[in-house]
């Protein structure tokens, strides 16, 4: 971790889904800014590692186990959080869960653990977390969509449509808490490079192969726009959706 610039210094901020991937990245690129984060994410282990490695880079970090499914999972969480950095300036709704397989296979079960984790979760977050930013006057909330909430794509719709709907909700929160300081946006990965999506293999090359960059992204790349809309310099971007793709969205 190189020097921390100090941006975000006298922030909090909190990442869902942090003990990995993008949610890990997320919270390392955060820190180096100067900002005190709560990583949360359901493995315990990988979580205090993610803190550890922070910690030693000299940044603030601190890691509460959370499995998100419902409005109580949420609040608890952002009451944690809060009681460790004494704010959270910055929210990253990072954490998701996404099933590929048909219609036609997917079971209730399978519906409510989807859009629990990844619509109620990051809804009752928001609702926890956003007046106090409101109050204060400022913040930024990051939600993580993905590019099939915008297109359609077989074996994808339980996924696509719970993403969808947070892309929504980004539009409305910005109506919402726009005017009270508050900055709602999203950022939508193409292919990346990570631990879940490992298991696709060589399927991730060849998806990626078909859009402009013609190669899967690295983290970090989709990082660098987390980023940029948690910090001062995105001050005018309110309910937007940043397609970090590859080029998936000019095809």
């Amino acid at each position: 971790m190189k020097a921390m610039t100090g941006e975000l210094s006298g922030t909090g901020a909190l990442v869902t889904g942090a003990t990995k991937g993008i949610g890990r990245v997320t919270a390392q690129a955060l820190a180096r800014l100067g900002a005190a984060v709560v990583l949360s994410g359901r493995d315990e282990q990988q979580g205090k590692q993610a803190v550890e490695e922070i910690r030693t880079l000299g940044g603030e970090a601190h890691f509460v186990a959370a499995d998100l499914h419902d409005e109580a999972s949420a609040r608890s969480l952002a009451r944690s959080a809060t009681a460790l950095v004494g704010k959270v300036d910055v929210l990253v709704n990072n954490a998701g869960i996404y099933p590929f397989a048909p219609t036609t296979e997917m079971t209730e079960k399978d519906f409510d653990a989807v859009y629990g984790v990844n619509v109620k979760a990051p809804y009752f977050l928001v609702a926890e977390l956003a007046p106090a930013m409101a109050e204060r006057g400022h913040g930024s909330i990051i939600n993580v969509s993905t590019m099939v909430a915008e297109y359609g794509h077989a074996g994808y719709s339980l996924y696509g449509s719970s993403k969808a709907a947070v892309v929504l909700l980004t539009k409305s929160w910005a109506a919402e808490f726009g005017p009270r300081g508050v900055r709602v946006n999203a950022v939508s990965p193409g292919p990346t490079r990570t631990e879940g999506t490992a298991p696709m293999g060589e399927n991730l090359d060849a998806l990626a192969k078909t859009f402009p960059a013609g190669r899967p992204a690295r983290p970090e790349e989709i990082v660098e726009a987390i980023t940029f809309l948690a910090s001062p310099k995105s001050s005018y971007i309110h309910g937007t959706t940043v397609h970090v793709d590859g080029g998936r969205w000019a095809i």
